[in-house]
């Protein structure tokens, strides 16, 4: 088929909101494990896997579970790509409709158990306890449905049961059951003192005042406590860990017996953590554990993982040595003496502890970061990771021996993986993709056994004229460091002609665009802007993740500023390629985005012609106190750093093309950043561009993506491939 007898991309193809974007995607199949049994999920049916044959057996249908459990109508389950096994062994699917949750033995035919789901948080499979909200109140449902109220005083001021520290710290829960299910974990966050940022719901006939609990940098947070609810004796205690104020609690833990909770606690300048343990039957502090310093921030964003076969040591993450790595930790005998607190304990490679500390030896070594911990192969004595050891754009699965340390890569490795672990941890479900393969999924064996392919996706863009994706490096503005890059060219790129070119631009802090995964990670919006006939750019900057502490905290106190940097270095190797029209140069960005590109437009305003900059912050003292000064500490502490990042003393220097795009109920950047340099603007005599969505929050949702971009997409076409200068 030659290229112009191929069909063209629509936004409705590309963009997740689209109507025909389901098809575009590559296949999929929804899996779960029974033990390990592997399962298949679909809507009308669930299929038993034979792991070596890859051959299905049908275990039953939607239609079966009605009518074993008596459900039609409303009443009846409607799909089974949610449904899970959560009893090794037994015949059992836990299925859920609008009202309730059920246990139905597939081989007996018949319902076994049910109880209601209305507010529901976290249910529990051992006690099957629940815990949900009603009204902002706390509450557990045991078993037998007796129901008992944890909380009175909540409400939008006192929170139960959430995510606290908006979100921050590895947090996205806020209740925790221990291993048996009798004791509930739980976060109480009172916010009473915490600034409401005046949000506005204009869907009313009159617009209603609908504030948001908005923690400024540098201004008052809120107070965390964390409760702990046990079902035997009915009673509630709260971990005495004294004056909240200015203080993080995350990563909450259960000791196997139920007896200590362990969590980090960290101090509101977020460079001095504790992992400290407490009493779950009286509160009290029992000892702090270990301690971690640093200059910068230290960020704990995992909880410590005990280890099966042996509950008195347990795995604790830290990337003190300049990468994210995990170390195996062997607490001493409980004694009357708390323990010994240093910001950093000896790191021995002997077996054994030494009195008084915690013995801590590294597991795993090397400039990579270990991301993930899938589980434990007790018959291996192993633990499962994903890591980037292989390729800083790659992520690839490994066991990795308790004993020795040894690291075993477990799958094929290449691209980047993503697994689920069974029960034992003999079997590993891999979902992946490659720069050049849409999706596969394979069966692994954490024993070495030869991968066993379940799916081979087929490339759902078969018969499209498709961009070309290539990948490479350049030096980072320190001369020294790889950055890594993503250009998307036309079908029909030819290497004689000058083409507009967009740079897109995250640049923050937890994210990357650029890894091994199909079309090298590229957004479907840069192949609807490759087949209009741009090329798109993309780079990773210092400060972005998975490349280590030195590589990410470079931006301290002054966020923006290396990362421009590194930016412009992309720049010039874009002016060095003869096919890049250097006088048709824009830039687009989302959040920290947005303030990146922002940024390049008003610092190298005679570089960038147009941009569009999405939910940008413009000045950091009104973003939220925990991310915020985490990477820029307080404006009363750094008030040079804030003054040299904010946007608002630049809004001056712009002379291109801005468009500015907000959800005008942004919970996240709240739409004060992008109106108060629109004002600064006014003030300037500078003129941006400005649109809203009322009702949307910090992306937009639904079909209005595709708007969203389609206005995006249409500005780059008024004012980059046909209007190239600014104006005057």
């Amino acid at each position: 088929m030659q290229a112009q007898d191929k069909k063209l991309f629509t936004l409705e193809d590309l963009n997740f909101g689209g109507t025909n974007y389901h098809n575009m995607r590559p296949e999929n199949r929804y899996t779960t494990w029974w033990g390990d049994e592997l399962v298949h999920l679909d809507v009308e049916s669930v299929y038993l896997i034979n792991k070596e044959k890859v051959t299905e057996t049908l275990l039953f249908t939607l239609e079966d579970i009605n009518k074993w459990a008596g459900l039609e109508g409303e009443n009846a389950v409607r799909g089974l790509l949610s449904a899970t096994f959560p009893y090794s062994g037994k015949s059992l699917v836990l299925v859920s409709n609008k009202a309730k949750r059920m246990l139905v033995d597939f081989k007996a035919k018949t319902l076994v158990w049910s109880q209601e789901r209305k507010g529901s948080l976290e249910w529990n499979a051992k006690s099957k306890a629940d815990a949900y909200l009603d009204k902002d109140n706390l509450f557990v449902r045991t078993e037998d449905g007796k129901t008992t109220q944890l909380s009175t005083d909540g409400s939008r001021e006192i929170v139960y049961g959430q995510s606290v520290h908006r979100n921050e710290f590895g947090i996205e829960k806020g209740t925790f059951w221990s291993e048996d299910g009798k004791k509930l974990a739980f976060y109480r966050m009172d916010q009473s003192m915490v600034a409401d940022y005046p949000q506005v719901d204009l869907f009313q006939r009159e617009a209603k005042h609908d504030p948001d609990k908005y923690p400024m940098a540098g201004m008052t947070s809120h107070k965390v406590t964390i409760g702990v609810y046990d079902i035997d004796t009915q009673k509630t205690i709260y971990l005495n860990v004294g004056d909240p104020t200015d203080r993080y609690f995350s990563n909450i833990t259960w000791s196997s017996d139920g007896k200590s909770i362990y969590l980090y606690e960290l101090n509101r300048d977020q460079n001095d953590c504790t992992l400290d343990e407490y009493s779950a039957e009286n509160g009290e502090k029992i000892r702090t554990l270990y301690r971690e310093k640093d200059d910068k921030y230290v960020e704990p964003l995992h909880p410590i993982a005990f280890i099966p076969w042996d509950k008195q040591k347990f795995l604790m993450w830290s990337q003190k040595d300049g990468y994210m790595h995990l170390y195996l930790a062997s607490p001493p005998a409980l004694t009357h003496t708390p323990m010994l607190s240093t910001s950093d304990f000896p790191r021995r490679e002997g077996a054994g502890s030494s009195s008084g500390n915690l013995h801590l030896r590294q597991l795993t070594k090397g400039n990579f970061v270990v991301d993930e911990i899938l589980g434990f192969c007790a018959k291996t004595k192993s633990v499962i990771i994903r890591s980037n050891e292989a390729n800083p754009l790659q992520m690839n699965l490994w066991s990795v021996n308790i004993e020795t340390g040894k690291r075993t890569m477990v799958d094929k490795g290449k691209g980047v993986h993503k697994g689920k672990l069974s029960e034992s941890g003999l079997y590993i479900m891999d979902s992946y993709s490659e720069p050049t393969v849409p999706h596969n999924i394979d069966i692994l064996f954490t024993t070495n056994k030869k991968p066993v392919r379940y799916l081979t996706a087929k490339n759902p863009w078969e018969g499209y004229q498709v961009p070309e994706y290539i990948n490479g490096t350049i030096k980072a503005a320190d001369g020294v460091t790889d950055l890594y890059w993503r250009m998307v060219r036309p079908a029909d790129f030819d290497p004689n002609k000058k083409y507009p070119t967009v740079v897109y631009v995250y640049g923050g802090p937890h994210a990357h665009n650029v890894d091994a995964s199909w079309h090298w990670a590229s957004r479907s919006w840069e192949t609807y802007m490759a087949q209009k006939g741009y090329i798109l750019f993309i780079l990773d900057n210092r400060g972005s993740e998975n490349r280590g502490k030195e590589f990410e905290q470079v931006t301290f106190r002054h966020l923006g500023q290396e990362e421009m940097k590194d930016q412009m270095c992309g720049v010039n190797y874009l002016k060095s390629l003869p096919y890049v029209d250097a006088d048709r140069l824009g830039v687009h960005g989302w959040s920290f985005g947005g303030f990146m590109t922002i940024s390049l437009m008003t610092n190298y305003p005679d570089v960038f012609k147009v941009g569009v900059a999405g939910g940008p912050v413009i000045d950091w003292k009104w973003y939220e106190v925990m991310y915020g000064e985490r990477y820029m500490d307080t404006p009363q502490t750094n008030p040079e750093g804030y003054e040299q990042t904010s946007l608002l003393n630049k809004a001056k220097n712009l002379k291109g093309r801005l468009q500015i795009i907000t959800g005008m109920n942004d919970p996240t950047v709240v739409p004060q950043n992008c109106l108060m340099f629109l004002n600064a603007c006014s003030e300037a005599g500078t003129q941006p561009d400005f649109f809203a969505y009322p009702g949307e929050g910090h992306n937009m949702k639904g079909h209005k993506s595709v708007h969203l971009h389609e206005r995006i997409t249409r500005y780059f076409e008024d004012y980059l491939k046909t209007h190239p200068q600014p104006l005057p």
